[in-house]
């Protein structure tokens, strides 16, 4: 039996692991859905799916704080919940995989399971790394992070962190130190660095190979050994883009805003702090163009004006090509959606992953970013890209790629020969 785990503090992996029930249920493989709840737990009631929340369930302002404390935002000492709280997790999972007979567990970042599939021997497969997996930084490819993990370093200059980051990710413990207390404590093996944090036993990578620059069986024929910092059976396997395409109409009043002449730009900046969604409305809203916010769980309603509309959860996937310019995070699921619907994008990475998710469709001129810290600069890089088609020619050529791959196809028959 499978279980899908998604962190529902996430719209990008709760919305994903929806991609992959979906596609697991078209091959007749039967699922059970787990979760440690969050905001976002609706999605899966929408959907129709039947879903179980393990230990005490993430409350809204839970959830916030988690987001807050993750990987690139918060402190790299912390582990994003506390003692008690992983090992309280660890062993609700363990009882349910065994409760349930789960032999294979699929999680988007529900990162207790790196222990609790330990205690269970169930095989752990995730996709929450993303393109951000060791031949990418072994290559060399990871760019200079917007907001490095280690303070030190935020005034570096960037050929200095960009060497850093590519030589040290499964070199630092960072996030790691509360998932090892708990290991140890239970008897299990442990998280040896911040890379071995984001992979399973098998990691899908659900980019292609153009767009990541590491063809699929440089990607299969990767293996730990003799390398530093990661578990001894990880293994690799591209399996093309997955993005949402949420079973959710498009508003009619969203409709209509979008039907108006004129230019329009999409802000889609989910799991971000509001004041940060805020600040990029204000820099935008300086241009002669309308602006449709998705103001998912974030109450922005008092930013709407005749050319801004605050929106709530949107299908990003029906937005997308019907906007001239789509401003995000970079979290993976963004960028491929725009790149799917041949949008030009212009990234305000949060982190390390969505820096790199955004720099490999720049590298193709699909996209531009700016860093959170000079938002002022927002407006200007906007502007270039509205008047520069280059960049939405190379946003559809990434388009003709996407359209050969079928990515949840991919990872539900990868996932279906791990049974």
């Amino acid at each position: 039996m499978i279980c899908l785990l998604p962190h529902c503090a996430y719209l990008s992996e709760t919305s994903r692991m929806l991609e992959i029930h979906r596609a697991l249920t078209v091959l007749g493989v039967p699922v059970r859905v787990a979760t440690h709840g969050g905001p976002h737990e609706r999605l899966l009631v929408e959907a129709g799916i039947p879903y179980d929340v393990l230990g005490p369930g993430m409350s809204p302002e839970r959830a916030a704080s988690f987001v807050a404390s993750a990987v690139g935002l918060g402190d790299p000492r912390q582990s994003m919940y506390d003692d008690a709280e992983i090992e309280t997790y660890v062993r609700a999972e363990a009882e349910y995989f065994r409760a349930h007979g789960i032999t294979v567990a699929v999680t988007g970042f529900t990162l207790t399971t790196l222990l609790s599939s330990r205690l269970t021997g169930v095989r752990l497969i995730t996709e929450h790394a993303g393109s951000f997996v060791p031949p990418v930084a072994e290559r060399r490819l990871l760019p200079a992070p917007s907001r490095p993990v280690d303070p030190r370093l935020k005034h570096a200059p960037d050929w200095l962190s960009r060497f850093l980051i590519n030589r040290t990710s499964n070199r630092t413990p960072a996030y790691c130190a509360g998932f090892n207390r708990v290991a140890a404590s239970l008897g299990v093996e442990g998280v040896p660095s911040l890379a071995a944090l984001l992979l399973g036993d098998l990691s899908l990578v659900p980019e292609v190979p153009e767009v990541l620059d590491v063809s699929a069986a440089e990607l299969a024929a990767w293996t730990p050994a003799g390398k530093v910092g990661y578990r001894p059976d990880t293994r690799l396997q591209g399996i093309g883009p997955l993005f949402a395409h949420l079973d959710v109409p498009l508003p009619e009043g969203v409709r209509k805003f979008l039907d108006r002449p004129g230019p329009v730009v999409y802000l889609a900046m989910t799991s971000t702090p509001p004041a940060l969604v805020r600040e990029a409305v204000i820099s935008l809203s300086a241009l002669d163009v309308r602006i449709l916010v998705a103001g998912t769980i974030h109450e922005l309603s008092d930013l709407a004006t005749d050319r801004i509309m605050v929106g709530g959860v949107l299908p990003s996937h029906l937005v997308m090509p019907q906007v001239d310019l789509a401003v995000t995070t970079g979290g993976q699921g963004s960028v491929q959606t725009a790149m799917a619907c041949g949008t030009p994008l212009l990234g305000v990475p949060l982190q390390p992953e969505q820096d790199l998710n955004v720099a490999l469709v720049e590298r193709l001129d699909a996209a531009r970013h700016v860093a959170p810290h000079h938002l002022n600069r927002l407006a200007g890089t906007a502007t270039e890209m509205l008047h520069n088609r280059r960049h939405l020619e190379a946003a559809e050529r990434i388009q003709k790629l996407y359209a050969t791959v079928d990515g949840p196809a991919q990872a539900a028959e990868a996932i279906a020969r791990h049974l």
